[in-house]
């Protein structure tokens, strides 16, 4: 892609649609978010109902680490900003959310991490209910009574976010950052276009896993 485009706040694209073969406009809408930092919205809509969103980060920082233990009532008050690259860990449960092409970016706090987690574990318990597996149904169970309590501030759990692009963090005196090594940010995903202005290349990582029911 030419680089004067990237430049450019919004502009407009053309490709061939991949479902009809038909002319496709592409909108590409630059913006600059608090935390996230300099990212590109792209959009795509055909008439043979062929749809495309997709995410391009324009800038990077340092891989970074960030790691709580959540401990209180207080703790769960911690600011948390997850950028579209940015992985979740709960150790303690065997969670684990890494990015994947239809993430999302938000800023909230260390309880609404949780109630997020808590909503896939819902979801998650209703499938394997469904399929009649037992096991899993009662680990389920399991994580969702241990989430519980730790918003009610009865157990204690450790809260990590790695971002190999560095756009996420966890806001507390608590909270410890640690730079990731060159090798330990590569493998972890970023789940999006991520647009390298040094290397003039676009890589699209489209992985995703979750892992709600804490499974080895």
């Amino acid at each position: 892609m030419n680089q004067d485009y990237i430049k450019n706040e919004n502009f407009e694209t053309r490709t061939i649609c991949p479902l009809c073969q038909k002319d496709l406009v592409m909108k590409w809408q630059r913006d600059n978010i608090p935390y996230l930092g300099e990212i590109m919205y792209i959009t795509a809509n055909c008439q043979c109902s062929f749809r495309f969103t997709d995410t391009m980060i324009l800038s990077s920082k340092e891989p970074m680490r960030y790691e709580l233990l959540v401990e209180n009532l207080e703790d769960l008050n911690a600011r948390v900003v997850r950028s579209t690259s940015g992985t979740i860990r709960i150790p303690e449960m065997g969670i684990a959310v890494e990015p994947g092409p239809a993430s999302d970016s938000y800023i909230t706090n260390i309880e609404g991490v949780l109630q997020r987690v808590q909503n896939v574990l819902m979801t998650a318990s209703r499938w394997v209910q469904e399929d009649k597996d037992e096991e899993k149904f009662a680990r389920s169970q399991e994580l969702l009574c241990m989430l519980n309590e730790v918003i009610d501030g009865k157990r204690t759990i450790t809260i990590i976010i790695e971002d190999p692009l560095g756009n996420s963090a966890i806001i507390s005196k608590k909270a410890v950052a640690t730079k990731l090594s060159k090798e330990e940010a590569e493998e972890l995903n970023t789940g999006m276009i991520v647009f390298d202005v040094d290397k003039s290349e676009l890589a699209h990582d489209v992985s995703d896993n979750v892992q709600p029911l804490g499974g080895d």
